[in-house]
């Protein structure tokens, strides 16, 4: 059974760091509502859900994917590129190491966010911007060369991270929100999606997709094209630059 690591909303989530967009009001209640429903999906689709314990003093720890990178049993710490979010990095270090993973870092000076890395078929696209910069870049390269993982670099500046942008379909396609994607020529298969949140999926195994409710044009067309999709309600996320991938780690070996 594939597993998916989240970690629980705190209580300073409406403090989380906003980047891209103003600063709106957070509803801590409905998020962490919307965050069990987010749960409840993974489980509903056959994956096994681990929490890592909560750090109720980083706002942002909600958004778990940025602490590591997994690429087969390797489990790459993250050194992420703004120092107040660090310290969400040693649990997720512990619950990988509890499940079995070898462990490798993002050290200093280098700094990576899990959020700009895009694997697919033996290539992981990293995103190169405000949170990862290219010393982090060819940290995570020299770790996954024992895996023969092609690692490219990506502009990112429109958005937070590279998955802000695109993420990949179960064929290989990137699919993104024209408006953010500073470089479609980047990817070997790349098509816009008609709503911003429509760049984020989450592949759930098979042709199923997890999707935000708030791209329903998306969703539509992809099921269209025989994908099974699943929506949820993430909007108090949004409104601080996440989206689905964020708030999990998928770990599928």
């Amino acid at each position: 059974m594939p597993t998916a690591l989240v970690r629980r909303p705190g209580p300073r989530l409406a403090e989380g760091i906003v980047t891209h967009l103003q600063r709106s009001a957070i509803d801590v209640d409905l998020a962490l509502a919307q965050w069990e429903s987010y749960a409840d999906a993974l489980r509903a689709a056959g994956w096994a859900v681990v929490e890592v314990p909560p750090a109720d003093d980083c706002p942002d720890a909600v958004f778990v994917e940025d602490a590591v990178v997994v690429y087969g049993d390797l489990a790459v710490i993250a050194r992420p590129g703004v120092a107040e979010r660090r310290p969400e990095t040693p649990a997720v270090e512990r619950v990988v190491r509890d499940l079995g993973y070898r462990v490798a870092r993002i050290s200093r000076p280098g700094t990576l966010d899990g959020g700009d890395v895009l694997k697919h078929g033996g290539t992981a696209y990293v995103g190169l911007g405000g949170r990862t910069n290219g010393i982090g870049i060819q940290q995570l390269a020299n770790h996954l060369r024992e895996f023969a993982v092609r690692v490219q670099a990506v502009p990112v500046e429109r958005v937070l991270h590279l998955k802000s942008a695109v993420t990949a379909l179960p064929d290989g396609t990137v699919i993104g929100w024209d408006p953010v994607v500073d470089d479609k020529e980047a990817f070997a298969a790349y098509e816009g999606m008609p709503e911003e949140a429509g760049a984020h999926v989450v592949l759930l195994g098979g042709q199923h997709l997890l999707m935000a409710q708030s791209a329903p044009r998306t969703a539509d067309l992809l099921r269209s094209r025989g994908y099974e999709v699943t929506t949820v309600d993430i909007s108090q996320f949004e409104k601080l630059e996440g989206c689905v991938t964020c708030l999990s780690v998928r770990l599928r070996g």
